[in-house]
């Protein structure tokens, strides 16, 4: 053995910096166009579209604390935005951003990303299951660069593909991942977390303690 530990995968996708390239907050979640293609209340709890994907199997939740994925509705949108860390150019033709879309219906989504969460950009469809991206192919397009760094994506259902009604239509989002990204360090001056506050005590009493003795 090298001892060299392999890069993390999730979902038979291999995410060189693991966990961390996961979506961590989702910014808006509008389910449907249209009261007729909205998906029932269990298959709605947006949450479970961040994070690492967590699918196992099965179709419609009947209780939304049981459902590891968000469904669009027809037409519907979802917001996410990765915060310690950003979608970034791979540098070559793999793929960059990847979209876990599960269930058994395979239903077509639109993608987009952002920098800022106001300038957004077409970057094409995925068609169905989980697929991936790679945003260098739209580097021509919309002059983007390997130093860029994308904050933002938005998923929104083809309302022209897949069923148009039932308790989990349109596509069904377990997570999205940044396949080529970058670590987002905290801003400076942020506030520790009490754990970390205690710890940063713990080490100053200790080190009085020692030059006292």
């Amino acid at each position: 053995m090298s001892g060299v530990d392999a890069a993390p995968m999730f979902g038979g996708v291999t995410f060189p910096q693991g966990a961390i390239s996961f979506a961590d907050v989702v910014v808006d979640y509008s389910p449907a166009i249209s009261t007729s293609g909205q998906p029932t209340e269990p298959n709605r709890n947006s949450l479970s579209t961040v994070g690492v994907p967590d699918y196992v199997s099965g179709g419609a939740c009947s209780l939304a604390a049981d459902c590891t994925f968000a469904s669009l509705g027809s037409g519907g949108s979802i917001t996410l935005q990765f915060v310690d860390n950003k979608l970034t150019l791979g540098g070559d033709s793999g793929d960059d951003l990847w979209i876990f879309e599960v269930g058994p219906d395979v239903e077509d989504t639109f993608v987009e990303i952002s920098r800022d969460g106001d300038q957004w950009f077409d970057v094409g469809k995925v068609f169905g299951s989980t697929a991936g991206i790679d945003i260098d192919s739209f580097a021509s397009t919309y002059s983007f660069v390997t130093t860029d760094e994308f904050a933002f994506v938005r998923l929104t259902d083809d309302p022209n593909e897949g069923d148009t009604s039932g308790a989990s239509v349109g596509a069904d989002i377990d997570a999205v991942g940044a396949i080529s990204t970058v670590f987002t360090p905290p801003p400076v001056g942020t506030v520790p977390a009490p754990a970390t506050l205690l710890l940063m005590l713990f080490g100053l009493v200790s080190l009085g303690w020692f030059r006292r003795g």
